[in-house]
């Protein structure tokens, strides 16, 4: 059985307890974020990532600095993004800030570089929306190249051009991970498979069949165009675990749906919840054992690499999040490997 690697992400966002009302202060959120690594570390995780997000309700608008918080907490554990929004991100301060974040990890920085699934940063960062597709292809292609060439030279529609330029730092990892957020869009996946990068697929709810079809556009792509080269999926889920299935299914949901009013401005289907705690259903809500048959029914569907989980959604007491994460790490993921490693 190949290693599978399971790691925890968060979005940072930042709103009242779905379930009490009460909303802490944002430096106390930030300092959740980062103790919710260090336990991620203690308690064997291989990574943990933080998302950029610029709205309001959200917390983790400068990620890369919760990042380097983070590295300066732990000695083990990876540290990514999840995802930084490279379009509209200058692709040589990502490089600068990423570059400097594997210094102080001692080599333990990544990227996952996504498009932005709440677009008001558009505006506020001074990009147009209709350039939405065009401003991620080009810069991402820049930033793959940053990472890849010693000297650069380069023009493009969105940036001023490159003219022979060498950059600083210089990382510790000489072959720097950057992987391609990818939200569902087979058109995405194929261009990921094309580009011979990873691919982190967010699946968030619904059949894991239907995200499987995304998985096996970017892997039949990926081997046209780099058949010698091997590709590497990380799949992105939600989690909450409790005693029972009953209790799991009957809190989360408060979660769910407070968090897509604050972010999106309306809630989460109940008729799309109510078919959760099916295996075959992606979201990972449930027991400890019924999750850890999803997980084993995700495994044997996706044949993925990495498993990431997000745990700290709605505005969830710190306190869950810690039990959640501990269930995670000395029952769940150890069940998982026995099981697999098993057939």
């Amino acid at each position: 059985m190949k290693k599978i690697e399971f790691g925890l992400y968060s979005l940072g966002d930042y709103v009242e307890d779905a379930a009490t009302g009460i909303k802490i202060s944002e430096q106390q959120r930030i300092e959740e974020i980062i103790e919710a690594a260090k336990l991620a570390e203690k308690y064997g995780l291989d990574y943990f990532s933080v998302g950029e997000s610029h709205q309001e309700h959200f917390i983790s608008q400068a990620h890369a600095l919760i990042l380097a918080a983070i590295a300066r907490e732990t000695n083990k554990i990876r540290i990514s993004s999840s995802a930084t929004i490279i379009s509209t991100s200058d692709p040589v301060r990502v490089y600068e800030n990423f570059t400097t974040l594997d210094l102080l990890s001692n080599g333990r920085a990544e990227i996952v570089a996504g498009r932005a699934s709440r677009i008001g940063l558009f505006s506020l960062l001074g990009y147009d929306l209709k350039d939405y597709e065009e401003l991620f292809e080009e810069k991402f292609e820049l930033l793959i190249r940053l990472f890849n060439e010693e000297r650069i030279t380069w023009n493009g529609k969105f940036r001023a051009p490159l003219n022979d330029e060498v950059l600083y730092p210089k990382p510790i990892q000489k072959e720097f991970p950057i992987w391609r957020a990818v939200g569902g869009n087979t058109g995405s996946a194929y261009l990921a498979g094309r580009q011979g990068v990873p691919m982190a697929l967010a699946t968030l709810a619904g059949a894991v069949s239907y995200f499987n079809q995304t998985v096996e556009a970017y892997r039949k792509t990926f081997k046209e165009y780099h058949p010698t080269e091997t590709p590497k999926v990380a799949i992105d889920t939600w989690l909450y675990v409790d005693e029972t299935d009953e209790i799991a299914f009957k809190k989360y949901y408060k979660y769910v749906d407070h968090a897509f009013r604050k972010s999106n401005g309306t809630g989460f289907s109940r008729s799309g919840y109510m078919s959760t705690l099916d295996i075959r259903n992606a979201m990972l809500v449930g027991s400890a054992e019924t999750v850890i048959q999803k997980l084993v029914h995700q495994f044997e569907t996706y044949n993925h690499d990495r498993h990431f989980f997000q745990i700290d959604l709605g505005g969830m007491k710190f306190e869950d999040v810690k039990r959640i994460i501990k269930t995670l790490g000395e029952v769940i993921i150890p069940e998982v490997n026995k099981r697999l490693g098993a057939k």
